[in-house]
């Protein structure tokens, strides 16, 4: 294996604390939302970060596959992912759904493009097989 890069970031305090990265470009206070929402809109959390990481890491693997399937333009396409954190008996887990907007190919095109993007995507791997991952294809009617 190989290493290209490391990021690095730390937080202190917890939910109730403090993130930064180690560059200062990323620094945050964390606090938990509850069921309405964020309690003080100049935070984040952990989700919320998570969304933002594999909106992007997606999105990359999106552009790697298109070129890979001959497909020479995404046009002004999007990925928003949403991480929910959900509780039962057994405790605390995360969910993600991934909504991919793709307006310049067909249906099927874009099936094959999400699906390939997810195999090879770091975020897709590292929580295959932890945590549901809902794919969802945004074309224009």
């Amino acid at each position: 294996m190989k290493t290209i890069f490391e990021s690095k970031a730390t937080n202190t305090g917890g939910r109730s604390g403090h993130v930064k990265s180690e560059d200062g470009l990323l620094d945050f206070d964390i606090s938990m939302p509850n069921s309405k929402g964020k309690t003080d809109p100049k935070t984040t959390n952990p989700e919320e970060l998570f969304a933002a990481a594999y909106s992007t890491c997606f999105a990359g693997a999106l552009e790697v596959v298109a070129k890979n399937h001959k497909v020479s333009d995404l046009g002004d396409f999007s990925v928003t992912a949403t991480i929910a954190f959900n509780t039962e008996e057994d405790g605390a887990f995360l969910e993600a759904t991934i909504d991919a907007y793709l307006p310049t190919v067909d249906k099927e095109t874009g099936e094959s493009l999400i699906n390939s993007a997810h195999e090879i995507c770091p975020y897709s791997k590292a929580t295959r097989d932890n945590i549901t991952v809902h794919l969802n294809l945004l074309v224009d009617e």
